[in-house]
């Protein structure tokens, strides 16, 4: 579900409306419903992901003038291989031509963007555009864009174990050296704060493999829009619903007021 990040200049300061207390660091986001979106207009998945485009370009203008720190978009994920072959290249051209297009309009509004997953299965092309990319922006201070490409959150646990194994094996560590914060290290969001808010259209209610570890305590939100329809507003319902809840961390209400 790729889309050209091509963004207006964004105004930093956030909503009024919105507390600032309770504004989310961290927002990670399927984005789900290109298919559906296309076939219900009867045209090829293909126009679909075309239309993810502007939703994809205006959640992070609304990212930035929220004052979101860290935004983590799911473009491509491990089990998308199994697409079709012709789909899987016009794919992979959306992204590249994605990256061309965007990157003096991302690097003029100061973001940073980062990729994490496989790239050794993307091409070389694609992943020198990658490297280039993200060594422009390297230093941009404002947001943080995140894109999970050929990302599976199995994918990166066990890769995380790998390293870990490599590092015993090497007695740079002992097992009883490994916890939470040694596991965290090796994974692909490593000095990412865990996002605070998981949003997924397309009104399916599963996170599909995504940052399994990274989300353990993190508040999910769930719509019917498909991701094309997706806009400010519905971004914003989003942060209403997650500026309502209360986020115990295996504490009770009570213990929270107190605190």
């Amino acid at each position: 579900m790729p889309g050209e990040l091509r963004m207006e200049e964004v105004d930093t300061t956030r909503n009024n409306e919105m507390r600032l207390d309770v504004v989310p660091c961290h927002v990670a986001v399927i984005m789900d419903g290109n298919g559906r979106w296309a076939k219900a207009r009867s045209q090829p998945r293909y126009a679909g992901h075309r239309a993810g485009v502007k939703a994809a370009r205006k959640t992070v203008e609304v990212a930035a003038k929220r004052g979101i720190s860290y935004l983590t978009l799911f473009t491509f994920s491990s089990e998308n291989w199994k697409r079709p072959q012709n789909e899987i290249n016009q794919l992979m051209s959306l992204f590249l031509e994605a990256l061309q297009r965007e990157v003096d309009n991302l690097d003029r509004n100061n973001v940073r963007l980062r990729f994490i997953g496989a790239r050794d299965q993307l091409s070389s092309k694609l992943m020198s555009k990658i490297k280039a990319v993200e060594d422009r922006t390297e230093k941009n201070s404002g947001l943080n864009l995140i894109v999970a490409l050929a990302y599976g959150g199995r994918w990166d646990i066990v890769n995380a174990a790998k390293q870990l194994a490599s590092k015993v094996v090497s007695k740079q560590l002992t097992i009883q050296d490994i916890d939470d914060d040694k596991f965290s290290d090796e994974l692909a969001l490593v000095g990412v704060p865990d996002p605070d808010l998981l949003i997924r259209t397309g009104s399916e209610q599963r996170i599909s493999n995504f940052l399994l570890w990274n989300l353990a305590y993190s508040e999910l939100y769930f719509c019917d829009c498909l991701w094309p329809d997706f806009c400010e507003q519905e971004f914003d319902q989003a942060l209403s619903v997650y500026e309502s809840r209360q986020r115990r961390y295996g504490h009770t209400g009570e213990q929270l007021e107190v605190i």
